[in-house]
């Protein structure tokens, strides 16, 4: 994941915080406003010092367009800054000591890999939703639609009865009708 999220050369804490909002939060951010100017334009200050990577994102987001959505991503992605591209850790980024300090959407401050990680367990519901969504789509091999969120909700539900195992989530998507029979519409019409 922290190879997928980052360039050639670089990492990226949108990237990062984009994936994390998509795949395991169920919730992708909107697409950029056009005409941004790409981060890449900020690779160092008036004196020629490289500057971090969290600089030139601060640099970007002090556009209106780009700091409602950069509000979300880059607290999540700047938590997994102490990674390089490769997943390696690192204290350095372009001779900077790395400042992986920021405040989730709720206010939860976070520091690290470790304190997002906590501050995303401490409301699992999004993460576990978003983890049987996908189990289902892979099963059925279709796209999740709005007449499965009724059992996708009941299959967390009762695996939260089982200690939220990965079994219990095997076996709900494996009972549920989307399932056992071909056609999604069909499907839902017969669970109710």
């Amino acid at each position: 994941m922290l190879a997928l999220t980052s360039y050639a050369d670089r990492t990226s804490p949108v990237l990062r915080g984009k994936w994390v909002m998509e795949v395991l939060l169920g919730s992708p951010p909107p697409p950029p406003p056009p005409d941004v100017p790409d981060l890449e334009e900020t690779t160092a200050d008036d004196s020629g010092r490289l500057l971090s990577v969290r600089e030139r994102l601060e640099r970007h987001r002090a556009s209106p367009a780009c700091a409602s959505c950069h509000r979300m991503m880059d607290p999540i992605g700047l938590a997994l800054e102490h990674y390089d591209v490769t997943g390696a850790k690192r204290r350095w980024d372009n001779g900077q000591p790395i400042d992986a300090s920021g405040a989730l959407y709720d206010g939860s401050p976070i520091t690290s890999a470790s304190d997002l990680r906590t501050a995303l367990l401490r409301r699992p519901t999004p993460l576990l939703r978003t983890f049987t969504e996908n189990l289902m789509a892979y099963a059925i091999g279709r796209r999740i639609e709005p007449y499965d969120m009724p059992r996708i909700r009941a299959i967390v539900g009762e695996a939260a009865h089982d200690d939220h195992r990965l079994s219990a989530y095997v076996l709900g998507v494996v009972r549920s009708p989307a399932f056992l029979m071909k056609g999604g519409a069909d499907a839902a019409a017969a669970e109710q």
